[in-house]
């Protein structure tokens, strides 16, 4: 991993942040729709990054530019975050596609002399062409067209890759071609999936305030910290720790190329929810839960969990019990968390989250290390 990626990452902080302030300044489920697009839009300019400097060197003066140039349209997307669904929608969905468009006109001159590495550029390119018109006519469109129009486009672009960008005449990306540099890609997501943690704790440490009872605010305060703790126990848990051995170890790396997006989006949009539920408590601890609070504090952990199951499974090829029994006591606590104040159900869903982990140091202690998934 590049200083470089490392300085390309810090654009990432600042739309996780507007990400999540955004869901709680109307906390609706069309609101939480549109946030869910955003993120995914966001995610896909990071993960698809990823992915290149991963198959190419980033070392590569031009890989570099390149990297500088994603990082100026990401951040011009950002910037538009607020407003995506307003006034900005062009900016927003415009620049989305001028940073995937733009690295395929970028790359396939860049590796002329390599046929193999050209074909799967241009093969990249073409599906995003494509996604290009439903992001462009949505960013024109006003209300719920946009969204959907915007949903379709992000459905190309995941399935795209899912599939490895099928292409008339092209066919798929070969499998040799998917390969993956285990260290280098799993540190990616980890890095990642800490700047989402770093969301947490931005907004644990700016609302703060002393608006209310002092008490309310420091236990409040605590739980916020506590709980984002957890939450990256949890993560490096043995699957975090052995990605790397994992994707090394197995005969097929790209399997995990064509997975990790997928379950590290599940795991970031929990962590992005549950900073927008630390918000939500420490503006007002006390007085009753409404449902769509209460949807934001324990539905951000419960997507998390969701996440680590598929990412356990993803290492290990399957999940402790510790993963569904956390989502099935975030679900038992919810009905009683609409009667009490929203501490009290953040201070449930901390205590979900403590049994997860303690139950995570149980089974492995005294344990020999447990190694990865056999190889594919």
């Amino acid at each position: 991993m590049t200083l470089l990626e490392l300085f390309f990452d810090l654009v990432y902080v600042v739309a996780l942040a507007l990400i999540s302030r955004g869901l709680v300044t109307e906390v609706t489920w069309d609101r939480a729709f549109q946030s869910l697009l955003m993120l995914m839009a966001i995610w896909w300019t990071w993960a698809i990054t990823t992915v290149v400097t991963d198959m190419y060197d980033p070392q590569r003066p031009e890989i570099k530019l390149l990297i500088a140039l994603v990082m100026f349209g990401a951040l011009l997307m950002t910037t538009a975050i607020p407003e995506a669904f307003g006034n900005r929608g062009l900016v927003f969905a415009g620049t989305y596609v001028a940073i995937h468009l733009g690295r395929g006109l970028f790359l396939i001159p860049t590796v002329r002399h390599h046929p193999q590495a050209q074909r799967r550029a241009a093969r990249v390119f073409a599906w995003f062409a494509v996604s290009a018109v439903p992001w462009l006519v949505g960013g024109v469109v006003h209300g719920s067209a946009r969204e959907w129009l915007w949903a379709s486009a992000l459905a190309i672009d995941y399935l795209g890759f899912r599939l490895a960008y099928p292409v008339p005449g092209l066919g798929v990306v070969p499998a040799q071609q998917r390969d993956v540099t285990a260290e280098h890609l799993s540190e990616r997501y980890q890095q990642f999936f800490i700047i989402a943690l770093g969301d947490a704790i931005l907004v644990t440490g700016t609302m703060f305030s002393l608006s209310h009872s002092e008490l309310e605010n420091i236990v409040a305060f605590a739980t916020a910290f506590v709980s984002t703790l957890l939450l990256w126990r949890i993560y490096v848990h043995k699957s975090g720790e052995l990605l790397p051995h994992a994707i090394s170890r197995s005969r097929q790396p790209s399997r995990f190329l064509l997975t990790a997006p997928y379950t590290h989006l599940l795991m970031v949009a929990g962590v992005v929810t549950t900073a927008a539920g630390f918000d939500l408590v420490l503006h007002e601890p006390a007085g009753r839960t409404p449902p769509a609070w209460a949807a934001v504090i324990l539905g951000g952990p419960a997507l998390f969990l969701v996440g680590r199951c598929c990412f356990e499974y993803e290492v290990f090829s399957r999940v402790s019990v510790s993963r569904p029994g956390g989502l099935l006591a975030l679900l038992t606590i919810a009905p009683g968390a609409l009667f009490l104040p929203p501490l009290f159900a953040a201070l449930g869903t901390m205590l979900v989250l403590a049994g997860v982990a303690v139950a995570d140091h149980l089974r492995s202690r005294g344990r020999p290390p447990e190694d990865p998934s056999p190889p594919h």
